[in-house]
């Protein structure tokens, strides 16, 4: 088998089991506050968050096209295609280890730390500018924006159901969140199977067998969409258990609060800027917002730091583990 080929089909190996990990380590996040207040069964919203994030891959390729196009000039043949499969390599391993230690952190920013630290390793161009613009501000802004429309939203729901009775209202917000969930899992698949895509895409075009302008093929969509699919549906209890009750304790109004503004934030992101954002900062964010409302001291933010300190962490120590997995692949291969 031809070099180059035979790296191609390893990279597209590789990136496809990056989403399935992408998709069991995100789980939670579709789904941590519909288990949390008892709205959805683990297994149903499992199962329902699967299927909105095979819809949801489907939906658009904006994000795709920013990831393998905006990020990295990888260099043509089998040297370029080491480079991607380092960084695929260096996502991986994060993600391992956060969810490990059972810490909401961000796939997407683990294979865009991973994209840098592999060029920079390899001397490869960084589109530094598209970095800043597609993913330092939406890093910054999309946690700010989730924790503002949550408390917004729930400010709003505290002031229309001020005279309801707990009970009945927390009913009617338990069937609600149903609709929520499977909304935050929509737009978990639009942002995060775009990703892998991106990423298959870059190596296609790296080997030879696409070019800049060419769409993104069906295979390649549906490949994503089916691996991160079924990362969702193996669910990433560990993670969950963080999101949904250990920041705080939800009730079914504030699960709600927080999966709608994190799904208008997702939405927003990707149809409007076409922008790589982590819907691990923006759920959880949401949820600290929701929280904040009813009285600071109700979020746990000893937890909260810990997600932050993981959030900044992310992008540097996916660039070093892609770095140094640069080193041993080029080592091997080249």
């Amino acid at each position: 088998m031809d070099l180059t080929l035979g790296l191609v089909i390893g990279v597209v190996v590789i990136a496809l089991a990056f989403d399935y990990t992408n998709g069991f380590h995100d789980a939670a996040n579709a789904i941590a506050t519909s288990v949390s207040t008892r709205a959805l069964t683990p297994r149903a919203a499992l199962f329902m968050a699967a299927a909105m994030n095979f819809i949801g891959a489907h939906l658009g390729t904006q994000v795709a096209q920013t990831v393998g196009k905006g990020i990295i000039d990888a260099p043509d043949g089998s040297h370029g295609l080491v480079i991607v499969a380092s960084a695929l390599i260096g996502a991986i391993v994060w993600n391992l280890i956060t969810w490990y230690f059972g810490l909401p952190s961000s796939s997407s920013h683990a294979l865009i730390g991973g994209l840098v630290g592999s060029a920079l390793a390899s001397a490869s161009v960084v589109h530094w500018d598209g970095v800043l613009e597609k993913v330092v501000i939406p890093m910054i802004f999309s946690p700010l924006v989730g924790f503002s429309l949550a408390a917004a939203i729930m400010i709003a729901i505290y002031w229309i159901f001020r005279n309801s009775q707990p009970g009945k209202t927390n009913r009617g917000f338990r069937y609600a969140q149903t609709v929520s969930a499977a909304a935050m899992a929509l737009g978990h698949g639009l942002q995060d199977a775009q990703k892998t895509m991106g990423v298959i895409f870059l190596a296609l075009t790296v080997g030879g067998f696409a070019e800049q302008d060419d769409p993104i093929p069906q295979w390649v969509i549906l490949a994503a969409a089916g691996a991160i699919s079924l990362g969702t549906y193996a669910g990433g209890w560990r993670i969950m258990r963080t999101l949904g009750r250990r920041i705080i304790a939800l009730d079914p109004p504030q699960g709600f609060a927080a999966e709608s503004a994190a799904a208008t934030v997702l939405y927003g992101a990707a149809i409007g800027f076409g922008a790589p954002i982590s819907t691990t900062h923006t759920i959880t964010s949401a949820i600290m917002g929701v929280g904040a409302t009813k009285r600071l001291s109700a979020v746990r933010w000893g937890v909260a730091g810990n997600i932050v300190t993981a959030w900044i962490l992310t992008i540097p120590a996916a660039a070093l583990v892609a770095s140094v997995s640069y080193f041993i692949l080029h080592a091997i291969v080249e």
